[in-house]
């Protein structure tokens, strides 16, 4: 059975809405973003294209856009979207009692 451990990486007071975080947890870089809505999502920080900094990209709606090349990446997903290919890694994130937590 897999098991996986949460990793405290923010508060949810300290996220702003359609702005990216980045956080690192030991050789991993992840994208943190809080969308308008509410929602909580963690991936691979890294554009599968150029290495682009996902964090910080402009996100609109469950999407972020490349900082790079405007690669428009699904956060649920990790798919890059038709007419570019790619995808990235998306960890799961929960948020409990104001804290933000990654499932690795």
């Amino acid at each position: 059975m897999d098991s996986k451990t949460k990793i405290k990486v923010s508060s949810i007071d300290s996220l702003t809405p359609l702005i990216g975080k980045k956080v690192v947890i030991e050789d991993k870089e992840i994208g943190l973003f809080l969308t308008e809505d509410g929602q909580i999502h963690a991936i691979q920080n890294r554009c599968p294209h150029k290495d682009g900094p996902l964090s910080e990209g402009t996100v609109s709606g469950d999407y972020v856009y490349c900082p790079l090349h405007d690669q428009k990446i699904d956060m649920n997903t990790g798919l890059v979207q038709s007419p570019d290919t790619g995808c990235v890694e998306v960890y799961q994130a929960v948020i409990h009692d104001g804290d933000v937590y990654i499932c690795l």
